[in-house]
């Protein structure tokens, strides 16, 4: 089986789709003859052509308010947002216009749109590139969204969020596109939304993350490990849909929670699935659900990139004091 990483997974997966279905095409700012600022898209142009790859200009509500158009004309469009901060510039498309457009149209329409958008610090990018925003859209109902963290959810969840009769916002771990290579079949696959995934099993605390923050809860489960800790690692995939069940189970087997994520802490998804815990297993609580994000304050500059995400330091930090709880 062929390894790949999670830029040639989805490279892969969107070939494959096209490939497959003459209704996918991709749009967005440098994704043909540039092949997309990562690359993620280099040669599709080439193998599909202008009319289904098409460079637009850099305006986003322009890219996601045209996606809405040619999904309602039957076409299955593929929109990459350069970097998902820079939803803030089409915000009103995605989650007004095309997040409610099914329920607007009162079931007539259901807009078959994919936008991707690589998002996350560790990368050491200009202002606006690195932010966090995936709890703004779980506020817009009528969109799914999805978190991969490794080179076989990012293809198998990609070609689902294609084929998925609704929008979709796919968030890419832009620090994970070249960190690691793993199996990667050829030929479609699917990974189902809300099934989160049992990254590393362990007995005595559950680490709960999403995209690259699940990379940082995995070492961070290492160097416990060699103090006697022993964690899960609990990888969401999606925030829409929540997988609730697996989350409650993972969390009443240990007794401990832990979540991590890179968006600021206040009113960050985390505070959800605290929440979420505390309505339904309370009683099966050993310690407080504890959380580790970024700090309140606008992602700073690359120089103090370190010093604002969450980093392993912190994560271990919070685990020590839950267990002593």
């Amino acid at each position: 089986m062929p390894e790949r990483n999670v830029v040639e997974a989805i490279n892969n997966a969107l070939a494959d789709e096209m490939e497959s279905d003459p209704r996918v095409m991709v749009l967005g700012l440098d994704v043909g003859k540039l092949g997309g600022v990562f690359r993620t898209t280099s040669g599709l142009v080439e193998r599909f052509g202008t009319d289904r790859v098409v460079d637009t200009p850099l305006a986003e509500a322009s890219i996601i308010g045209a996606s809405l158009g040619l999904a309602l004309a039957g076409m299955v469009p593929v929109a990459e947002i350069q970097f998902l901060g820079f939803t803030a510039q089409g915000f009103h498309q995605l989650g007004p216009q095309l997040g409610k457009y099914r329920q607007r149209s009162r079931g007539r329409y259901h807009c078959q749109v994919t936008v991707r958008a690589p998002f996350g610090g560790g990368i050491r990018s200009p202002e606006f590139h690195s932010d966090a925003v995936e709890a703004q859209f779980v506020q817009s109902p009528g969109i799914k969204i999805v978190m991969p963290s490794n080179p076989y959810d990012a293809k198998g969840l990609l070609i689902e969020a294609i084929r998925d009769p609704d929008p979709v916002l796919y968030c890419e771990p832009d620090r994970l596109y070249r960190a690691g290579r793993a199996e990667v079949p050829d030929g479609s696959y699917t990974v189902a939304f809300g099934k989160a995934a049992v990254a590393r099993e362990g007995k005595d605390v559950t680490l709960v993350a999403w995209s690259a923050a699940v990379e940082l809860c995995l070492r961070a489960a290492g160097k416990l490990a060699d103090e006697g800790v022993s964690a899960t690692v609990l990888d969401l995939r999606t925030l829409v849909p929540l997988d609730v069940e697996t989350l409650c189970a993972q969390v009443v087997k240990t007794g401990r929670c832990v979540i991590v994520h890179e968006a600021p802490l206040s009113a960050g998804f985390g505070a959800e699935i605290s929440a979420t815990l505390m309505e339904e297993v309370f009683y099966d609580l050993d310690a407080p659900v504890a959380r580790v994000g970024a700090f309140d304050v606008p992602f700073p500059a690359a120089s103090l990139e370190d010093y604002y995400l969450p980093s392993l330091d912190r994560v271990l930090v919070a685990v020590r004091r839950t267990m002593q709880s």
